[in-house]
């Protein structure tokens, strides 16, 4: 977080945006991030007795990952790879955000994946759609580990069954990992995009729907967020945000067999994750759909606390959809 700000000519600290509990954005251009800035080494981690260290991905931008893994897996086992990519409203976070390190190391434990958690490039400095074409890239990094490939990462070479790739989200990040499995259908792989994870995902509209209509307070600042990081004429409708739109992808082109769509009851985004799980299974798309609704929580609950029983509960949930037992 920036400690010295721009003063205008009466010697206070001049705002041009302000986005809470995100950001502000000054006059001159500086960017003071309010949360989500805070980092951890990785390392073992002995309450889980997971695994992980960083890796760059992409010298040209600089994006890189931290992967995570089971400590010790068995000679010869290969585990599902997960590509996670954080939420934070595409403005803070990483996945060395503390938050963000601990909750995952819970699901890796509980799920015994590989997993590989994305750093995106973030907004304002770097405007939408920058973090779908970083995450973009970081999906074929983990394709270039096929056999036809020539990566060289060793936790991906040795331990992954890449006929078991989920791509996997919370919040923005869920946007991100929905793009991804439509944008995959006109690529090839190498590898089965066997599942997708959308945990409190970051979708919206123009529109007011349920909920939406009387909580015009949580929605105002929704409206807000997304015009800041993706201003364009169709607003709430750009279909980087609204995946139901008029002119967005049809959601008969997800490439996998299985979608498990996770919402709290709390959440404003949770009507909208609640369309999307109705509107899949309407639709033409062939494969099978899944819905968690966790009772009492709010928005991205298990990154916050990891702990508690009920997102001890959804890493379970989690870990069935992974495992093929939901």
């Amino acid at each position: 977080m920036e400690k010295a700000f721009p003063m205008d000519s009466s010697g206070k600290s001049e705002v041009v945006h302000d986005l809470p509990p995100w950001l502000r954005v000054y006059k001159d251009g500086t960017v003071e991030r309010l949360s989500g800035y805070e980092v951890c080494a990785p390392g073992l981690d002995p309450l889980t007795d997971v695994l992980s260290k960083d890796v760059m991905l992409v010298q040209e931008t600089g994006v890189s990952a931290r992967l995570h893994r089971p400590n010790v897996i068995p000679k010869g086992q290969k585990l599902p790879l997960v590509l996670y990519f954080h939420g934070g409203a595409y403005l803070i976070s990483s996945p060395w955000d503390p938050t963000y390190h601990n909750s995952l190391n819970k699901l890796v434990a509980e799920a015994k994946v590989v997993l590989v958690s994305v750093d995106y490039r973030k907004a304002p400095e770097h405007p939408l759609p920058v973090a779908f074409d970083d995450s973009w890239d970081a999906l074929k990094w983990a394709a270039s580990h096929t056999s036809a490939g020539s990566g060289s990462e060793p936790w991906l070479l040795d331990n992954v069954d890449f006929n078991r790739v989920f791509l996997a989200g919370d919040s923005a990040g869920a946007s991100i990992a929905h793009q991804l499995m439509i944008r995959s259908k006109n690529e090839k792989m190498m590898m089965k995009l066997a599942g997708m994870i959308l945990i409190n995902p970051y979708f919206w509209g123009n529109e007011p729907i349920r909920s939406e209509v009387t909580d015009t307070f949580r929605k105002a600042l929704v409206d807000k967020w997304w015009a800041f990081v993706c201003p364009s004429d169709k607003g709430n409708d750009d279909p980087l945000v609204n995946p139901l739109a008029a002119g967005a992808p049809s959601l008969e082109h997800l490439q996998c067999e299985k979608v498990l769509v996770c919402v709290a009851e709390k959440d404003i985004l949770r009507d909208r994750g609640v369309l999307f799980y109705e509107s899949l299974e309407k639709s033409e798309w062939k494969g099978k759909a899944e819905l968690i609704d966790v009772k009492g929580e709010d928005h991205v609950f298990h990154i916050f606390n990891p702990d508690c029983e009920n997102a001890t509960n959804l890493f379970k949930g989690l870990a069935s959809f992974m495992h093929g037992q939901i």
